[in-house]
């Protein structure tokens, strides 16, 4: 912390009343800056370089707030850029391979992947849509960064066609087969407020809420 000893003898011709209220402004400006909500505001204005990426808190079960439906993206933006950055981020450094806006408590519809080993593939999905191509389902170990710790076999649909806009804000299509599938399925149940918990027996997902609460006290 910086001593405000200097600032208790003037120099003389230095108005003191004007170095207060510019060291004030500025603490207010940093504040602002860097607060929100707990979580660092996007700072990303180079979205290119992507030089201010901010690693964002990721809420855990059974946090209410998992539980709110989010809402679709009205334009893809430099914020919405910066939001997509700083959740790739956030889900590499997490070691995940998938993360929903609604996980770090921006309920937008937008969700980040990378399913390569070497993170040389990040996908971007905003206001993302599935249809079923194929109802036949099959069983997947599946695991949350909102539930960390925890894996349980869930069966989904595992033929899908999704529907979205990328990082550009541009429409695409793609067939989606096997994980990416089963991801895409994942983390929109998390846009919807839903999680895998919610797909296992009540006694099992009491079991895991108990768990997590234990871990979070």
């Amino acid at each position: 912390m910086a001593s405000r000893a200097p600032f208790s003898q003037p120099h003389p011709g230095i108005n003191t009343a004007t170095i207060d209220f510019q060291c004030a402004f500025i603490f207010i400006l940093v504040l602002i800056m860097y607060t929100n909500g707990g979580n660092p505001i996007n700072k990303c204005s180079d979205t290119q370089n992507n030089e201010f990426m901010a690693k964002l808190d990721i809420l855990q079960y059974p946090n209410p707030r998992l539980r709110i439906k989010a809402s679709p993206v009205k334009e893809v933006d430099d914020s919405i850029r910066c939001l997509v950055d700083d959740m790739l981020e956030t889900m590499i450094a997490s070691d995940g391979i998938g993360l929903a806006a609604s996980q770090v408590d921006v309920h937008l519809r937008v969700i980040v992947m990378d399913l390569t080993e070497d993170r040389s593939q990040p996908r971007v999905f905003i206001n993302p849509e599935i249809e079923v191509l194929d109802e036949s389902t099959a069983p997947y170990d599946e695991g949350c960064l909102s539930v960390p710790g925890f894996y349980e076999t869930v069966d989904r649909p595992i033929h899908v066609m999704i529907s979205a806009l990328d990082r550009d804000g541009n429409a695409f299509k793609e067939e989606a087969f096997g994980l990416l599938a089963v991801c895409i399925q994942h983390e929109i149940d998390h846009l919807e407020g839903k999680l895998f918990v919610d797909y296992l027996s009540p006694l099992k997902r009491q079991m895991i809420r108990k768990k997590m609460k234990k871990q979070l006290a």
